[in-house]
């Protein structure tokens, strides 16, 4: 791994403190994250013109940012009750955002995008690794780190899972942008206005064992990370390949590319065609709920799950998965969202670090956010990269490409699995369809 040279960290605040924004209630969809570690993705672009005074604007575009997302310039706060249950909200008292000025001075654009595989170089550009979101308490909200390259500048975020999701993350890291090019006033200002559910009384207490608090992240062990490229022409061919197969027109490119690799994958692990594979969804509650704007800020995201023997999956189609997948998407309307909610109050459900079963797939990210739109006044990014948090055997992060319409596919498996699929006749077929 690359040697990174820290040269500064600071706190930076918002420039004019919210009135309007005190505290922030979290949702079922927020705590059922505070057991596991933050999110982190970053941007790579080529080093601007004049570098010298970089640091300051970014930290001065991020003050006034933070006008506008005063969440994260908060911090955690926690109300143990006489019923030993706890209730979390966010404290929007401006404590500030951590910044980080880095460099890694044998580093070029080139180390980071030519290799066929990730390199690990990359975990080093982010801030608060193995840090649980229950530390909000108190850690920062978010954590961004400036590492300076030979040719190019790697802008990173961490930040707190129980605060935001992919959608909420991308919103900050888009409204950034417009600031640092010098916009006044965002072009989509957030909404912090939680949820209103009949029953769901604001804050939520849930029980909390203090062993699950304690414990300590699960180490994946040795992963490659993998960047597999779609052109928008291929997806095409590939989503009209799919929905022939079940003759109808409803599958979409997302699920026709996410049935691809569920195929591939389990079919490299080499399973046992009797047992039960999975892949599990993320689906986006803001275009589902009507209550729920495009701009609202925090999390807002389902999980679903989608199985199927192995030998079905494998030896009935590209179309068969993708309508499976298809099908369990569909199917989930405001009623579930609502429902969810109000089980999960009485019956509250954390997730939790651990390995990933062999049979299964996790999903991640969405070909819909903004990626490499975001221009902070020297051009767009050049590539995206997601921290170590993101690494786990069988994590599929979707993505949308530098060309509009393409999509990237991230895989994170074991190198037996990755290699296997690098030599997989059907696979590589179906790449070039």
């Amino acid at each position: 791994m690359a040697s990174i040279r820290f040269i500064s960290s600071r706190i930076i605040q918002a420039g004019s403190r919210s009135k309007e924004t005190d505290t922030i209630d979290l949702t079922p969809w927020d705590l059922k994250h505070l057991l596991v570690g933050y999110l982190q993705a970053g941007l790579l672009f080529h080093k601007p013109k004049l570098p010298e005074a970089l640091i300051h604007h970014l930290q001065t575009s991020l003050s006034r940012t933070l006008d506008f997302f005063p969440p994260l310039a908060g911090r955690l706060a926690s109300i143990e009750h006489e019923d030993k249950t706890t209730s979390f909200f966010i404290d929007c008292n401006n404590a500030g955002a951590l910044f980080v000025h880095a460099t890694a001075e044998n580093v070029n654009i080139s180390d980071l995008v030519e290799p066929v595989y990730v390199p690990e170089t990359v975990d080093a550009f982010f801030q608060l690794d193995g840090v649980k979101n229950i530390e909000g308490t108190s850690k920062p909200l978010l954590a961004v780190q400036v590492t300076e390259l030979v040719d190019g500048i790697f802008i990173t975020c961490s930040a707190n899972h129980s605060v935001v999701d992919g959608a909420s993350f991308w919103h900050f890291f888009n409204s950034w942008s417009e600031i640092s090019r010098g916009f006044d006033y965002l072009s989509r200002p957030p909404i912090f206005k939680r949820p209103l559910i009949d029953d769901i009384h604001y804050p939520i207490r849930i029980p909390l064992q203090k062993e699950h608090i304690q414990e300590r992240f699960f180490q994946p062990g040795n992963l490659k990370v993998r960047v597999f490229n779609f052109r928008k022409e291929s997806i095409v061919r590939i989503k009209r390949k799919a929905n022939a197969e079940m003759n109808t027109d409803k599958i979409s490119s997302l699920q026709a590319l996410l049935s691809l690799f569920w195929q591939s994958i389990m079919r490299n692990r080499q399973m046992d065609p009797n047992q039960e594979t999975m892949i599990f969804l993320v689906i986006g509650v803001r275009q589902k709920l009507q209550q729920l704007p495009e701009e609202y800020f925090g999390n807002a995201i389902h999980s679903a799950e989608v199985s199927l023997k192995v030998g079905e999956l494998v030896e009935k189609g590209l179309g068969n998965a993708a309508w499976e997948i298809n099908q369990v998407v569909a199917n989930h309307r405001e009623e579930n969202f609502i429902n969810f909610v109000k089980w999960w109050v009485n019956s509250p459900l954390l997730f939790r670090t651990g390995p990933m079963m062999n049979n299964a797939l996790l999903t991640g990210n969405s070909p819909r956010f903004d990626i490499y739109g975001n221009d902070f006044g020297w051009g767009r990014p050049i590539a995206m990269s997601h921290g170590a948090e993101s690494k786990c055997d069988g994590l599929v992060t979707v993505s949308p490409g530098v060309e509009e319409g393409d999509i990237e596919i991230k895989v994170c498996l074991s190198p037996k699995t990755i290699q296997a699929m690098e030599n997989d006749e059907d696979f590589i077929a179906a790449l070039n369809i």
